[in-house]
């Protein structure tokens, strides 16, 4: 099994990655969140791992911080929760707003994320209480709050990946290019356009 990878990032396309390792490209599946601190395109990067055997394929989801690998390794142990949804979930709402959403039994932000019934919702906030406080303790480490450091991409480039990685993530088109007019500001990155599209839709 694989536990992590270092390589050269040579092409981002969320929510996929492909770093070269080896002389060998691998296709790496990752949250958005791990897309704001991505060093820039041809540079190294170091990603926690967790590889899904299946009869028909080899699947890598990858992290930046192991913390963030564990909340997906405990989100994949909830009743109806497979990887791909864990992907979204992780995507759609930031690390912190989750852990409050579980602490205060919010399943109406929860039901507000792609795939995500009230039935999977209640069973989240349940069955994820206690493993939360298993990984992160009293308090979410600040490593999964961060920043973008990217390089800034032409706006036409900008919200057509945005628009892309929404639609991948569940959304419909119409919503998602609604999301996007509505959050792009002159200057923002694909990331941060896609992390303020996706605050409004979960918070809308």
């Amino acid at each position: 099994m694989i536990g992590h990878l270092r390589g050269i990032l040579l092409e981002r396309r969320p929510p996929t990655l492909i770093v070269e390792a080896g002389g060998v490209g691998y296709e790496v599946e990752a949250p958005l969140s791990a897309f704001y601190d991505l060093p820039a395109d041809g540079s190294e990067v170091f990603l926690h791992v967790h590889m899904v055997v299946r009869e028909d394929a080899q699947l890598l989801f990858g992290f930046r911080h192991r913390s963030e690998r564990d909340l997906f390794r405990s989100l994949i142990r909830v009743n109806g929760v497979g990887p791909k949804l864990a992907l979204t979930l992780l995507s759609g709402i930031e690390a912190r707003e989750f852990v409050r959403c579980v602490q205060e039994g919010d399943v109406a932000t929860l039901v507000r994320l792609p795939g995500v019934g009230r039935k999977t919702a209640e069973r989240l906030v349940v069955e994820m209480r206690d493993r939360l406080a298993a990984i992160f303790g009293d308090m979410l480490p600040p490593e999964l709050d961060a920043e973008s450091g990217a390089a800034q991409p032409l706006a036409s480039r900008v919200t057509e990946e945005a628009e892309g990685a929404l639609i991948t993530l569940g959304y419909k088109p119409t919503e998602a290019a609604k999301a996007i007019h509505g959050a792009y500001e002159e200057g923002m990155t694909t990331e941060e356009v896609i992390r303020s599209a996706l605050r409004r839709m979960v918070g809308s």
